[in-house]
């Protein structure tokens, strides 16, 4: 019985989305595909050519004309996967702190939203990959063998941010890490552009209480579902 060979991973903010489709990929020798990449490249392209962030039609112009690939790691520095554009590797270019800084703004732009859609789906198409992000299942790759909604409370998901905080050392206040988890959400249900919900044939796992071992063990046993259904 053949593996899903498209594994759509969708959910809000820190439910673990990333570190679920990394394992799951890992294990199935499948890419690993975090489509937020495509977003900071966007950003990162704008600095390196002085374009104002704020200006739309200028980064949506850019998100339309450049093709961004997204590979198997071809090193063993840590990364998960390459991201190439115009023949460069920018994999950590992308995680400098001025794309942090910038990266938001750019995310929330429905025309980018549009395109870099469109490149997602070229990249999943190949198949084999682990595809994780908050559309993906619904509007990215609506054919996928597999679609995971992982999902989990706003409180847990807080509690885990503020632990992990907490963890670094750094200073946190969880009622304002909540307060900031549930304004994300809202924003994510409720944008124009491919607002975050559930496929109506996605399997819904909840990782309230459960640890990531725990939650890779279910998401297994839906590879094998999936598998058997297929």
């Amino acid at each position: 019985m053949p593996l899903p060979s498209i594994i759509a991973i969708d959910g809000p903010a820190a439910s673990g989305k990333s570190t679920l489709a990394r394992l799951l990929a890992e294990e199935l020798g499948y890419l690993y595909f975090d489509t937020g990449v495509m977003y900071r490249a966007v950003t990162w392209i704008a600095l390196q050519r002085n374009l104002v962030i704020e200006d739309e039609a200028a980064i949506t112009s850019l998100a339309q004309s450049i093709p961004i690939d997204v590979r198997p790691p071809s090193e063993q520095d840590g990364r998960a996967y390459d991201v190439w554009v115009e023949g460069q590797d920018i994999t950590w270019q992308i995680r400098r702190p001025e794309v942090d800084a910038n990266v938001s703004p750019v995310s929330a732009y429905a025309g980018v939203r549009r395109a870099l859609s469109a490149q997602q789906r070229r990249i999943g198409q190949r198949g084999r990959v682990v595809m994780v992000g908050r559309d993906i299942g619904t509007v990215v790759l609506p054919e996928a063998g597999l679609k995971i909604y992982l999902d989990a409370s706003a409180e847990e998901r807080a509690r885990r941010r503020y632990k992990e905080l907490i963890g670094r050392g750094e200073q946190a206040d969880y009622e304002q890490i909540l307060a900031g988890v549930r304004r994300r959400d809202h924003i994510d249900s409720t944008r124009e552009v491919a607002p975050l919900s559930i496929a109506e044939d996605a399997m819904i796992l909840n990782s309230d209480d459960l640890s990531i071992v725990q939650v890779l063990e279910l998401a297994r046993e839906m590879v094998n579902q999936a598998s058997k259904a297929g």
